[in-house]
């Protein structure tokens, strides 16, 4: 495939937070076309804090989605500076700025737009949805409310139910995006608290059935303590297709490396292990495995002045996704010629 038809794709990545940050870094570079539509139920940290105090939508995700496209250092590295002590403790100057020009303009994609000009930001980051909401699990006979509680929460039965309270509807933004584009992304990250609750806003399933893009999750390289505890990167992908329907992804990419014994041992003492890939299990769903060596050479810092929330510091590796999206495309594009 020319280079110049990967440039032209359309490429739409689904998530939020850090799995988005990372991957978002270089898929600018495969095409100028990418679009981040970003899960809107985060409560936790400076996000939530703003969220109560002021009446906004939050912020937090769509900062780091608008920062990783960026092309200005200098405002990227603003963005990005939370303040360590006072009143401000544990705020991110882009999340007051986000929050502040919601305020000013009524109109938190306005205040997006108004970002993405400062920022000087390849592609275009979109809210999967404008609705003011709480997330909400039921798990058997328990009611778990907001995403902080759901990400802390140990999940008692399999396939708990995520909805929003109110319900809310895609953003006609991010349903016209969809329709657009070449491929579909799902990005990594939290299972329960961004990837699920960004898929099961109403209307995304529907788009997503509509659209001619071809669809490749990126599987996590570790499982969650108490959520996610000895899954396999099947058991991802069936729980995404149990939102969006069987047979809904196209592609996983997952990791085939081993992790080092003292990156092993680190991850461990977290309760996190190296999601299982044991390739007889591939059998029993229709997206097409590709194995590739994904785990970044070197793990992320925690902020310590991001005192709220604790992060997983294993990252992928955002050069070698690219190259293996790049390989997708060329074969759609090959196929379809």
């Amino acid at each position: 495939m020319a280079k110049n038809s990967v440039q032209n794709s359309k490429i739409v990545l689904i998530g939020g937070g850090t799995g988005s940050f990372t991957l978002l870094q270089e898929l600018k570079n495969l095409t100028p076309n990418i679009t981040s539509l970003v899960n809107m139920s985060d409560d936790g940290g400076s996000t939530g804090k703003l969220k109560d105090e002021l009446g906004v939508l939050p912020p937090g995700d769509v900062r780091q989605c608008l920062v990783a496209l960026s092309n200005t250092p200098k405002l990227r590295e603003l963005f990005d500076y939370r303040f360590g002590k006072g009143s401000l403790a544990g705020h991110s100057v882009g999340n007051i700025i986000l929050s502040g020009l919601e305020l000013q303009y009524g109109d938190f994609a306005k205040a997006i737009k108004v970002a993405s000009v400062v920022l000087n930001i390849t592609g275009q980051v979109i809210p999967i949805t404008l609705n003011k909401h709480q997330l909400i699990m039921k798990d058997g006979d328990k009611i778990i409310k907001g995403e902080t509680a759901i990400a802390r929460h140990t999940i008692d039965l399999p396939h708990p139910i995520l909805t929003h309270l109110p319900k809310v509807n895609i953003n006609p933004e991010a349903n016209d995006a969809l329709l657009r584009a070449n491929l579909v992304v799902i990005a990594p990250g939290n299972l329960y608290g961004s990837l699920l609750p960004a898929i099961a806003v109403d209307g995304v399933k529907q788009t997503i059935a509509k659209t001619k893009a071809k669809v490749v999750m990126i599987s996590n390289l570790v499982t969650k303590p108490h959520q996610t505890d000895g899954w396999h990167v099947v058991d991802y992908v069936k729980e995404v297709e149990r939102y969006l329907g069987i047979g809904s992804v196209d592609f996983v990419l997952y990791n085939e490396e081993v992790p080092s014994k003292d990156l092993l041992k680190r991850y461990a003492t977290d309760g996190e292990f190296p999601v299982a890939i044991e390739v007889n299990k591939f059998r029993s769903i229709t997206a097409k495995p590709i194995g590739a060596k994904l785990v970044a050479g070197r793990t992320a810092k925690q902020d310590p002045n991001d005192k709220a929330i604790k992060r997983t510091l294993i990252r992928h590796d955002a050069k070698e996704v690219g190259r293996q999206l790049e390989l997708i495309l060329s074969d759609l594009s090959n196929y379809s010629g």
